[in-house]
């Protein structure tokens, strides 16, 4: 199965729903342009695996994830190329109170499954059914 980008989302601000969009602009050691997460330090994109989400029986953008990707497991990488971006992951997203706003309980069952943030390494556009690969950690 081809690893790859399904869709796209960006935040305009917080507590508003996500946008869905064809495509994105990364900017390294920035984020999404137009998302509220651009210019933090390690929480610049939210990545989800599809197959996760229908495991939780969640429509893609419902845990306000950037990207949501299929064919790869996200648990255990480091790096991800994704076209021509390339991600670090910083780390896994905490669920908060909003997963119990879904789903009475979410919050606790999907704890370590809500996803990875990430931040750009290298920029470039990111576009639905961009290639997804795990890259090694010196790049």
């Amino acid at each position: 199965m081809r690893a790859e980008v399904t869709h796209v989302f960006l935040k305009p601000k917080h507590g508003v729903p996500v946008i869905p969009v064809e495509q994105c602009t990364a900017v390294a050691e920035q984020g999404l342009v137009g998302d509220v997460s651009f210019g933090r330090a390690a929480r610049q994109v939210l990545l989800i695996d599809r197959e996760t989400l229908k495991e939780f029986d969640l429509a893609p953008g419902d845990v306000r994830e950037n990207l949501t990707v299929s064919g790869v497991s996200l648990s255990g990488a480091c790096r991800l190329s994704v076209g021509e971006v390339i991600l670090q992951i910083t780390g896994d997203c905490a669920p908060c109170s909003t997963m119990d706003e879904l789903q009475p309980g979410l919050q606790e069952r999907i704890r370590g499954r809500r996803g990875v943030l990430a931040r750009v390494v290298r920029g470039g556009q990111i576009h639905i059914g961009d290639q997804v690969s795990i890259e090694s950690d010196s790049g």
